[in-house]
């Protein structure tokens, strides 16, 4: 059985990367409220408390109609769940969204959790996705989420949005950056001391525009300073999708189909995008 998600997700009426119900980006300062479905692609990866409460930990991107990518440091041995057509956390029964099961979890076979390397991981559906009539669409190099709004703050309710150019990685590698914290398989973006992703956000995209105004998803939300979330000169870190193609291939996941946002494949340096 297949569960619709009603014009929530990807198709192919709209092209890659598109929608009917694009991203309001003319308010960026910190982060602020995302329009409702305009970020379709992003879920909520939730974990089951022994309470039975269900809890958002971390964010994750629909890429196929069974595939979510996250972050390897997102995967535990808990009980999870993908919610996916959230916009608000507080209310439990929004229309169009559901939670769906994995049947599996994969996480990167050289992951190292001291060091924060090859910080990627990808679950499979229990349930296949049947994609409707939207696919996002709006400004590049934003990050989504529900994280901590502040670095000691609440989380968010609203999915929030918020925009961060791209640091060169012979910028972000430096001491006064992110130093040797940052490789080549990483994607630095912010650091303005004012917007960045934060802890509950992690797993989740780095959204770029294609010269051709369609979506890409270049990163997945690793980790950013012990200084905070927002602090100067300390940029979100992401792990660089384009790097680790040929895993996700060989896990079989469909990354180069037209129902998915995931299609920066020519780039080697995503930091190029904003130079």
């Amino acid at each position: 059985m297949k569960f619709a998600i009603l014009a929530l997700f990807v198709a192919g009426a709209y092209g890659c990367g598109q929608s009917t119900f694009p991203p309001v980006l003319s308010r960026v300062v910190g982060g602020n409220d995302a329009r409702k479905h305009s970020w379709p692609w992003q879920v909520s990866l939730q974990y089951s408390a022994p309470s039975g409460n269900w809890y958002h930990t971390c964010g994750g991107t629909l890429i196929s109609d069974q595939w979510v990518l996250t972050a390897a440091h997102c995967i535990g041995e808990k009980k999870y769940r993908v919610y996916l057509g959230k916009h608000s956390m507080r209310n439990k029964q929004e229309p169009d969204s559901i939670a769906i099961s994995p049947s599996k979890l994969f996480t990167h076979p050289e992951y190292d959790s001291w060091k924060i390397r090859n910080d990627i991981a990808l679950i499979k559906l229990s349930t296949p996705v049947t994609f409707t009539d939207v696919l996002p669409h709006g400004q590049p190099c934003y990050v989504t989420g529900w994280g901590h709004l502040e670095t000691i703050g609440p989380m968010a309710d609203i999915l929030q949005q918020a925009l961060l150019p791209v640091v060169k990685h012979e910028i972000c590698s430096t001491p006064d950056w992110m130093g040797g914290m940052v490789t080549t398989n990483n994607i630095c973006a912010g650091g303005d001391g004012k917007r960045g992703g934060c802890k509950g956000d992690s797993g989740g995209p780095l959204n770029c525009q294609g010269k051709d105004g369609s979506w890409e998803v270049h990163g997945v939300v690793s980790f950013c300073s012990s200084f905070g979330c927002n602090y100067h000169r300390k940029p979100t870190v992401f792990t660089r999708v384009s790097a680790y193609m040929d895993w996700t291939q060989y896990n079989n996941m469909c990354m180069y189909s037209k129902r998915s946002p995931l299609i920066e494949l020519t780039r080697p340096d995503l930091a190029l995008l904003l130079s």
